[in-house]
């Protein structure tokens, strides 16, 4: 009895920052979530105020070819959100998402400050271009000057593959999913967190980008140094509130354990499979109810694996073939679980190859129309504004209209299910893909009507044509990001929640058609 009324007083498998147990009155809910909302803005800010616009520094100051610089920043990109993957498999195997997030916090921040440095003073580029002479080629950086600038770009990468891969996991982890009203709150926290994103790419496209354009690269570079400086504190101001999940130990030794068990005792007699014959196949069960708190399985196990995927079955033995790689029927079924869950990630592959068009085409698209507006000319660099904005707009909408009503409608908690969501933003992606084409016939045949095919004058066609593709893209990434991130993370065993949260990062990655 006393240990049953202390279950319900303290988070089992979580501890405070101090590593002491963490109470259901003090840590964890909504006020501990929303300092990590307001870091992520922060951080996407630091991060995207020199991603968006970093291929210009490179070719303009860095005095590389428009081809090795647009190549660097693909391949810093990709790095940092591929690194999410190491953030979130240290997360759950070594540290808690609490430490991942301050180290990789400062990682960046004195990647920043080199950046900052360089940017700052002129001799630690390379000497300007001469323009009385345009025989003689620009002499690009070099030498110890490349390494500081490479450096300074891949500790940022470092760092911010770090923080992707531990706070959206953080922030989740702060819910009670063992209750309806928790459920909902992670929900909502999913939702808010990709708006976070949102607000941060907003002030890096527009007065970010604006101040590197007009005021020097220095000060672009030093504003998301003192931003990312800013969030460490702000962090650790939810300290006494936040709950952590215990790591649990290496998830990629269980995956690869169970994987060569099941390969190796495919030699081993029949007769030596123990527990082998599978329980009796449970009653439907919808997306809803299998949303428990999967925490209860730090301390039960099931008694016999399941039917799906079998061959690993072989992995759970009595004698087998090597004794150092007996699995427990709980190792089988999480392997199983994250199996299950990587078709899921494959699919989301080509929506991202769609959401790089934001950076890469449409921008190329909109360079070539007129982009001012009344007096303003807006840098093509700074497009971003429109999908971001349409995010901003379309989460809260989502969030306090969209799924109360489908709650009520599908007389379900969730109101649309996780996978239902990731398939409505891969329709809108396509959606994207064919209003863009048809933006680009409309373009081509003004340039060909008005005879500026050829032309490097802005053609007499506004850019705003761009925003109907941005609507769509933008769309489609709330219902993707939002529903993957929150699909991994609930679906994924308890020991591998914050790796498989950062799939949803290693698929932004994986779909730039360009690394």
């Amino acid at each position: 009895m006393e240990m049953e009324s202390q279950m319900k007083t303290t988070w089992e498998g979580y501890v405070d920052w101090r590593g002491r147990t963490a109470f259901r009155a003090k840590h964890g809910g909504m006020r501990a979530a929303s300092f990590v909302l307001v870091v992520e803005v922060l951080e996407n800010l630091a991060y995207l105020a020199n991603a968006s616009n970093l291929v210009l520094y490179l070719s303009e100051y860095m005095h590389f070819a428009p081809s090795v610089s647009a190549n660097s920043v693909t391949n810093f990109m990709g790095t940092a959100f591929f690194l999410a993957l190491f953030g979130g498999f240290l997360s759950d195997a070594f540290f808690t998402a609490y430490y991942i997030y301050l180290i990789s916090a400062v990682i960046q921040f004195f990647g920043l400050v080199l950046l900052t440095i360089q940017a700052h003073s002129s001799s630690l580029k390379p000497p300007q271009c001469d323009l009385s002479r345009p025989d003689i080629p620009c002499q690009h950086v070099h030498g110890a000057k490349a390494a500081m600038l490479f450096i300074g770009l891949y500790l940022v990468a470092l760092g911010v593959g770090g923080i992707k891969g531990s706070l959206p996991s953080h922030g989740a982890e702060q819910f009670d999913e063992s209750t309806p009203h928790g459920r909902k709150q992670r929900s909502t926290f999913f939702n808010y967190f990709v708006f976070s994103l949102a607000c941060g790419a907003l002030i890096a496209v527009t007065l970010v980008v604006w101040i590197e354009d007009n005021k020097g690269w220095q000060w672009g570079f030093g504003i998301s140094t003192l931003t990312i400086l800013l969030s460490i504190p702000l962090f650790l101001g939810g300290s006494m509130f936040y709950k952590n999940k215990i790591p649990l130990g290496s998830p990629l030794t269980t995956i690869c354990k169970v994987l060569i068990a099941s390969l190796l005792n495919t030699c081993v007699p029949s007769n030596a499979i123990a527990n082998m014959n599978a329980s009796p196949s449970p009653p439907p069960v919808s997306e809803d109810e299998s949303a428990i708190d999967k925490s209860k399985v730090v301390t039960s196990s099931p008694e016999s694996p399941s039917e799906s995927l079998k061959f690993l079955n072989r992995a759970v033995l009595n004698e087998p073939a090597c004794e150092m790689l007996k699995c427990t029927v709980q190792q089988v079924e999480d392997v199983k679980i994250v199996i299950k869950i990587l078709p899921i990630f494959a699919c989301t592959i080509m929506l991202n190859c769609c959401l790089a068009q934001l950076s890469t085409f449409s921008v190329q698209q909109a360079a070539t129309m007129n982009t001012r507006l009344g007096s303003l000319k807006i840098p093509p660099s700074s497009l971003p504004f429109f999908p971001v904005t349409f995010i901003m707009i379309i989460v809260p909408l989502y969030d306090h209209v969209i799924i109360p009503f489908a709650r009520r409608i599908m007389k379900s908690e969730m109101g649309i299910s996780h996978l239902q969501r990731i398939g409505v933003g891969l329709v809108l992606s396509i959606i994207a893909m064919a209003v863009a084409a048809l933006v680009e016939i409309k373009r081509m045949r003004v340039a060909t009507d008005s005879g500026m095919l050829d032309s490097k004058k802005p053609l007499p066609i506004t850019f705003f044509w761009i925003a109907f593709q941005y609507l769509f893209l933008g769309s489609a990434d709330v219902f993707t990001l939002a529903g993957l991130m929150e699909f991994f993370f609930t679906e994924a065993p308890f020991s591998m929640r914050s790796l498989a949260t950062s799939l949803s990062f290693a698929s932004l990655a994986i779909g730039d058609p360009k690394l």
